[in-house]
């Protein structure tokens, strides 16, 4: 397949004019990657988004309450996550990521311990800061360490046992799974202990140990919706359409192709891609006995809410651009004001330890914005935007006291109720494959058979994913998803 230059010639206006048509339905991570390789590769792409920017539940917008541009919820990536890397490279946004090789706990109280990579070869890399965690007593390392290393070795089947029950199998104490396994995991599936199937907490694990530079976490820098106007952008310049605030209301599977009601019209296409949320989809499906096999599977998910806390300060409240919160509420923090690249301030450089320092200006007289994070935050639900923020206020005094004295000038919550699919036990059985029981429509969505939970990289591997399998079915083989991050060290005989 021939790409589409934003400036054609004859013959390749004509060429395009021939190409198959194909609607990708959501602009999320799952649509954009879609709707970027398939632009890439020669298709006329037209994507239907019914928000007035990109990026769905990984986007950012101008919040009315308070004036500023606030991302939905902080969302992070790790090296080993390599098919979205290739997509921020493919649109031309990879230096718009911020890495770093270290993980903060922070105590109530404010005692730091810090997890980095040593000297030591994959696994055993973090081993060293692991065995001076100040928050974890002797025996705590002891179980910690037997278990992790039956999980590196191993890979558990999803036998209906869920991670929590596994824990206690596994002799883990009180303190290991509240200070250790809670802060990754809960974080990492957006999910509770006691509803994670035991293959995802193994997958999250061994990922993260493959090799030094696996677990290294990106931070955006800019707000999250302005890294996907890029992908916009690319399947413009590649003949292609974005269609904001543009609703699709069903489809109707046609001999050729499918047919699209929007808001006011229809509109026929060769192909279509659905990326939307599994609930979402469920509304679209057409009432017809092809439909109940994927609907049914659909009526076994469920979701977990993620609650982001927004906080404006007068002075900086502490010297850390992120930081993992034990014991409490909140589990996250993020420095936005450390983080997030602005013109008109100070620039940002890594200090002593990668720590970023401040030049032009000291830490003391700039204003501080955090993000807090709250992953299967249900007891939030319920609660006030000025509830969780009293109680994040002072939660947040108790990790940094420089928060203290700090004024707060303004603050937010935004509660996504339906943030994630749950990586319960069995759900991997009800997961659909990118084809769908219609030939020339295809599904996309982290909640797709990706072998990956409800992340960034599983969205963007079901977008290419459909993408491969919507160009086979065109006549053209084509594998769009990248290897996984190869192994290093004693992993490489692990597997």
């Amino acid at each position: 397949m021939s790409s589409v230059h934003p400036t054609p010639s004859k013959s390749a206006t004509a060429a395009q004019d021939s190409s198959p048509t194909v609607a990708i339905v959501g602009g999320g991570l799952a649509g954009l990657a879609a709707a970027c390789a398939l632009s890439e590769g020669g298709f006329r792409v037209t994507l239907f988004e019914r928000r007035p920017y990109l990026g769905g539940r990984a986007s950012s917008y101008e919040h009315p309450g308070t004036g500023e541009v606030v991302d939905n919820c902080q969302h992070v990536l790790f090296k080993l996550c390599t098919n979205l890397i290739a997509f921020y490279k493919q649109i031309g946004i990879e230096d718009k990521i911020r890495w770093f090789d270290r993980m903060t706990f922070v105590e109530p109280g404010g005692r730091r311990s810090v997890l980095k990579p040593g000297f030591l070869p994959a696994p055993f890399q973090v081993t060293p800061s692991f065995l001076v965690l100040k928050f974890l007593n002797t025996w705590d390392k002891v179980v910690l360490s037997g278990a992790l290393a039956a999980l590196i070795a191993g890979q558990p089947k999803d036998d209906g046992t869920s991670f929590q029950e596994w824990l206690q199998r596994h002799h883990q104490t009180h303190n290991a799974i509240e200070r250790f396994w809670k802060p990754i995991l809960v974080s990492a599936l957006s999910e509770d202990m006691d509803r994670i199937a035991v293959p995802y907490a193994a997958q999250v694990v061994r990922e993260s140990m493959k090799s030094r530079e696996a677990r290294a976490m990106g931070i955006p820098s800019v707000p999250l919706s302005e890294l996907y106007d890029a992908a916009k952008d690319y399947i413009t310049s590649h003949g292609g359409m974005v269609r904001l605030r543009d609703s699709v209301q069903s489809f109707l599977p046609t001999e050729r192709g499918v047919r699209l009601r929007l808001h006011d019209s229809e509109e026929e296409f060769d192909y279509a891609v659905l990326a939307v949320p599994f609930d979402s989809l469920a509304k679209l499906l057409p009432n017809s006995a092809d439909s109940q096999e994927l609907r049914e599977k659909l009526s076994h998910f469920e979701t977990s809410p993620i609650t982001g806390v927004h906080l404006w300060f007068d002075r900086q409240i502490t010297d850390l651009p992120h930081a993992v919160l034990l014991d409490r509420t909140i589990q996250w923090m993020f420095h936005k004001s450390m983080l997030l690249a602005k013109s008109s301030e100070p620039a940002l450089k890594a200090g002593e330890n990668g720590m970023p320092k401040i030049q032009d200006g000291t830490i003391e007289d700039r204003p501080s914005y955090v993000e807090l994070v709250i992953s299967a935050s249900k007891s939030l639900i319920d609660k006030s935007r000025q509830e969780i923020i009293d109680l994040a206020l002072s939660e947040l005094r108790e990790f940094f006291p420089a928060a203290r004295d700090a004024k707060l000038i303004k603050a937010t919550v935004i509660k996504e109720v339906n943030a994630t699919f749950s990586p319960t036990p069995g759900i991997d059985r009800y997961r659909p494959a990118a084809q769908s029981p219609w030939p020339h429509i295809f599904l996309a969505g982290d909640w797709t058979a990706t072998g990956w939970p409800a992340t960034m990289e599983g969205a963007v591997r079901s977008g290419y994913t459909a993408a491969g399998e919507l160009a086979k079915n065109a006549g053209v083989t084509r594998n769009l998803l990248v290897p996984d991050l190869q192994s290093a060290g004693f992993m490489r005989i692990l597997g």
